[in-house]
């Protein structure tokens, strides 16, 4: 997906553009550190911090929290067209990236149990880093 084919809810910024560009080209979820790493335009922690939740909370990217409380963001796009959450990562050690997998989860819960939402994150080495 090209970064002028997002839809901004707010006032589009250069580091909005950078923070898009680094998650466009890798087409992989990262952590705010990776991002960091490769921005190349001098912007703050904080400010990425922020761009980061805005654009959670405006639709443009989602969050996955890994098993070691490490947040990393996605574009909506890398998954499925209609968005569900239900479906496993795979985070990888070596690049510090995390993928969806077009995989559907189907996991046998007791009928007295109501589930409202799943976190499924695997943990290795990705296929471009094996």
């Amino acid at each position: 997906m090209q970064i002028n084919r997002i839809k901004m809810k707010r006032r589009n910024t250069p580091t909005k553009k950078a923070v898009l560009s680094v998650l466009t080209e890798t087409g992989k979820a990262m952590s705010q550190d990776a991002i960091e790493q490769r921005i190349s335009i001098d912007i703050n922690r904080a400010t990425i911090y922020r761009v980061l939740n805005r654009f959670c909370e405006d639709g443009i990217l989602h969050k996955i929290v890994a098993e070691n409380g490490k947040q990393y963001f996605a574009l909506y796009h890398d998954c499925n067209e209609q968005h569900n959450h239900d479906h496993f990562h795979f985070r990888c050690t070596k690049c510090e990236t995390m993928e969806c997998l077009p995989v559907e989860v189907n996991i046998a819960i007791p009928k007295e149990y109501q589930v409202e939402s799943m976190n499924c994150v695997i943990t290795g080495v990705c296929k471009d880093c094996s």
